[in-house]
């Protein structure tokens, strides 16, 4: 390992690492770094993103480090409130996931840096933020070092307010993404008038945000219209969001083609690809096309490939328990957590199967799709030039804020005229 682990990298390891990261795994070798600093390396090379994966079991985190580290590049590791909260459905959870990432990394030997975010902190009404302090301090008392907090579920003002009372809750350091408009496909498409609502009040009250996500036609789990993400409204609401130095978030990969996902890397700001469906169901040996999205049989069921995957017998009880719970389509999800147990229990050659399957497929994406190869160096350069865990904020104060009171924010909010789509259950 002492060529793994050399001097210069453990100069990184000591100045990259976030003070939680050290307290929580003070023996560690993993680079686990803030989300700023594999933001800004994706600016740097240009033209690329990186992957972030919903990790939903082990079999997905292990795949996709596997793959950054062939690749070269650097990645974030992932799950949703709605996944890995307190009502979670898969055995990641936002408490055990740097853990267990970090646990991971110094067992296989990772050396590229990964940032660990809590995605989808969905806020839905007013109610909800109170709760919400004292857990999402409790995310970066378990190592997490990047959040999103998405109260696009309520009108625009009142997103924006929630952002700016949880805001102190987040480290300076860590990175931040917050979202405007659910992600709904194409249906309530976001604006030029309601991203530049979100991040001027922002930017008014001192917040940066990493990245925005937007409601850009894409769905979360399997994609079924065949819209997919609307490139020219990403790259056009991008272009008007320039003077604030926000990066893209792009939601809802899954059932994307690879061309539109080149396009997406190329031709817009976007440096962060959530990708979690894909990662899920070829972990699990489902049929799926060259870009992630499950394949249907006639009856509309998924198809199961011999020999790849999880075993026969561990698919039919799963199907038996979807059977029994009424889960169909993107609801094989809530599998994750029941079976987790089931699957680890399987013999090594077939975990290592379900692992390489997602290594694959992720290392595919990082060098082919999203052209991250090689943004590991750019990260560890950073770390250097800065020497901290902190490698500053891209954009600076523009707006006076006391254009942006509360009164204010919620005057100009009732004078846009928008869109929200229907309303209904869009958690990914």
């Amino acid at each position: 390992m002492a060529n793994i682990y050399n001097d210069e990298f453990q100069t990184i390891l000591d100045y990259g690492r976030p003070p939680n990261v050290k307290k929580c795994f003070p023996n560690s070798k993993a680079l686990i770094v803030s989300g700023k600093f594999i933001d800004q390396a994706m600016l740097a090379k240009g033209g690329c993103m990186t992957i972030a994966a919903n990790g939903r079991s082990s079999f997905v985190i292990r795949g996709v480090l596997a793959a950054a580290q062939r690749a070269n590049a650097a990645v974030i590791i992932e799950i949703a409130r709605s996944e890995g909260g307190t009502a979670a459905y898969c055995p990641t959870s936002l408490w055990n996931m740097a853990r267990q990432t970090d646990a991971y990394m110094n067992e296989m030997g990772i050396t590229v840096p990964v940032a660990i975010h809590a995605d989808h902190f969905v806020i839905k009404k007013p109610e909800d933020i109170e709760p919400a302090k004292p857990e999402i301090q409790s995310l970066f008392d378990c190592g997490v070092t990047s959040i999103a907090i998405d109260a696009s579920h309520m009108p625009d003002d009142q997103n924006l307010l929630a952002n700016i009372e949880l805001y102190p809750l987040v480290p300076d350091w860590a990175g931040l993404e917050t979202e405007v408009g659910e992600i709904k496909g194409k249906f309530g498409l976001s604006t030029d008038e309601e991203a530049l609502f979100l991040i001027r009040g922002l930017n008014a009250h001192g917040i940066f945000p990493d990245w925005i996500a937007l409601n850009n036609g894409t769905t979360h789990g399997i994609e079924e219209s065949g819209t997919g993400i609307n490139v020219g409204l990403t790259a056009q609401i991008h272009e008007a969001l320039k003077p604030y130095g926000v990066s893209g978030a792009q939601h809802g990969t899954s059932g994307n083609s690879s061309d539109r996902l080149q396009q997406i890397a190329g031709k817009t700001q976007t440096t962060k690809a959530n990708v979690a469906t894909a990662l899920q169901m070829i972990s699990w040996g489902v049929k799926v096309n060259d870009y992630g999205n499950a394949i249907m049989d006639d009856e509309g069921n998924f198809i199961k490939e011999a020999g790849k995957g999880i075993t026969e017998e561990n698919w039919e009880k799963m199907l038996a328990y979807a059977k029994e719970h009424g889960l169909k389509g993107g609801d094989f999800k809530k599998l994750n957590l029941p079976f987790e147990s089931h699957l680890l229990a399987q013999p090594a050659a077939v975990k290592d199967r379900m692992v390489k399957g997602v290594e694959e497929f992720a290392f595919t994406l990082l060098t082919d799709v999203f052209n991250a190869t090689d943004t590991a160096d750019l990260v560890k350069k950073q770390i250097l030039d800065a020497r901290s865990h902190f490698p500053e904020f891209k954009a600076e104060k523009i707006e006076n804020q006391e254009d942006w009171t509360r009164e204010k924010a919620m005057e100009k909010a009732s004078k846009m005229d928008v869109d929200k789509g229907p309303d209904g259950d869009w958690d990914d």
